[in-house]
């Protein structure tokens, strides 16, 4: 194809020479936020003057959590908003021993999750008033963000450009920023990518082999999960010392569910893509999709793209193969009497199964396979049933320690060695939150 003179425009995907400069004066926000009561944090914290806030934002879900800075962050709320049927969300604030602290239940927004009931709480009960600062996830970063940035009114002009990759979680994020910086000008934002950890990928690896100029444009392997990796790293760091530096590979599986090849502590290749969708088996995307098979369906069944967007990011992966539930655990206690549930899950399990071979190919080898996220953490049998048949790699599980969601469920035998470890995205943003800071700090 003879491109020559045409003018390609991707939106904020292609690099800047440099990042957007970041000032290091409060973000300020739009005046139509709603009104929160009580708002009056303390005027430009720093790192260890007070609590960090991070928050991990969906299209109407959000996982929070509020650190206290010492030595080591110390939690002290978990905050979950949960979707509750098709017009509802349920908001659960909890201390760090799980005792519930507020609950409340609030319509559906198009804005995303409710943040004015949590800020709400959290003034009144003298919180707010205390706040250093807030991390957020920002799932997809593009080209130019590689770290951790402070959030500035330019910064977040870039990251409006890049709504179009990450339909599903950057407009709610996006939509927080602009509340927090709306009600508390001076309350520094930190935005943490999950994009930033897999920069680090070979070109050979994020490459598609498609025509050379839409790789320069931006079309290319982001991968994703990446402050869940770079946690589970520190993790195993402290657990394996320089073993984390080996050949790993770390399953993100969860309802979102993606893979990790791992070596000298940096990331060499991922199952996600250019979006989330790609690769695993997941709770209802599909994962890895002949692109003829799509434009089957847009051709020939005059599927609109909007429409075949919704079906492959919200009706496909388990839920679309079962008919049923995207829930794993619900598949599991199905799949004895449904063999729409069994195929899901066998599915599920086949895919990771082949990622675990191909990712074990690609490292020359593999000294350590890391489970982590909700089925990863808790689902024994999707551990086995992922794991059989890899006895030639040398994983040699033991069935009564992955009974147990153990630390270690391999034998003392196995080659490789087979660890469980919960991953914590919130306090991976509180520690990159606590570094920008410190950072600016120490500039000034």
């Amino acid at each position: 194809m003879d491109n020559s003179g045409e003018k390609r425009a991707l939106g904020g995907l292609k690099a800047p020479s440099e990042p957007p400069n970041a000032p290091l004066t409060g973000l300020k926000g739009p005046s139509s936020a709603p009104n929160v009561k009580g708002d009056s944090p303390a005027g430009g914290a720093k790192a260890g003057s007070g609590p960090i806030l991070a928050l991990n934002a969906g299209s109407s879900t959000l996982k929070g959590a509020l650190y206290r800075i010492g030595t080591e962050p110390q939690l002290e709320l978990s905050i979950k908003v949960d979707r509750v049927g098709d017009s509802k969300n349920h908001i659960a604030i909890s201390d760090q021993n799980g005792n519930l602290k507020f609950e409340s239940e609030q319509p559906l927004s198009a804005d995303g999750p409710p943040l004015a009931p949590i800020f709400e709480w959290l003034a009144a009960n003298g919180y707010v008033s205390r706040l250093a600062a807030v991390g957020h996830r920002v799932v997809h970063g593009g080209m130019q963000f590689q770290k951790p940035q402070r959030i500035s009114p330019d910064i977040l002009q870039e990251l409006e450009k890049l709504k179009p990759l990450d339909p599903d979680h950057l407009p709610a994020a996006l939509a927080g920023i602009r509340f927090i910086a709306a009600k508390f000008a001076d309350v520094p934002q930190v935005a943490c990518f999950d994009t930033s950890f897999h920069h680090t990928i070979p070109r050979i690896a994020s490459r598609y082999a498609i025509e050379r100029c839409y790789y320069d444009e931006g079309i290319r392997r982001y991968g994703f999960h990446g402050l869940s990796y770079e946690y589970i790293l520190q993790e195993l760091r402290e657990m394996e010392g320089d073993g984390a530096d080996g050949r790993v590979i770390a399953a993100h599986l969860g309802s979102g569910a993606s893979m990790a090849a791992l070596h000298d502590g940096r990331s060499v290749d991922t199952s996600m893509g250019f979006t989330p969708l790609e690769g695993l088996v997941m709770s209802t995307r599909s994962g890895d999709i002949d692109p003829g098979a799509l434009l089957y369906l847009i051709e020939q069944e005059k599927m609109p793209p909007r429409e075949l967007d919704r079906n492959l990011n919200k009706e496909s992966g388990l839920l679309g193969v079962s008919e049923s539930s995207g829930d794993m655990r619900t598949l599991l206690e199905k799949a004895g009497r449904d063999p729409r549930a069994a195929e899901a899950v066998d599915l599920f399990c086949y895919r990771a199964k082949k990622y675990v071979g191909a990712y074990t190919a690609a490292l020359g080898g593999l000294d350590i396979l890391v489970f982590t996220a909700g089925i990863g953490e808790r689902a024994p049998a999707i551990r086995q049933r992922i794991c059989e048949g890899l006895e030639f790699l040398g994983i040699e599980l033991d069935p009564k320690r992955n009974e147990e969601n153990a630390a270690v469920i391999s034998t003392p035998q196995s080659r490789i060695k087979v660890r469980v470890i919960p991953t914590n995205e919130e306090l991976m943003i509180v520690r990159h939150v606590r570094h920008v800071l410190d950072r600016v700090g120490a500039a000034c």
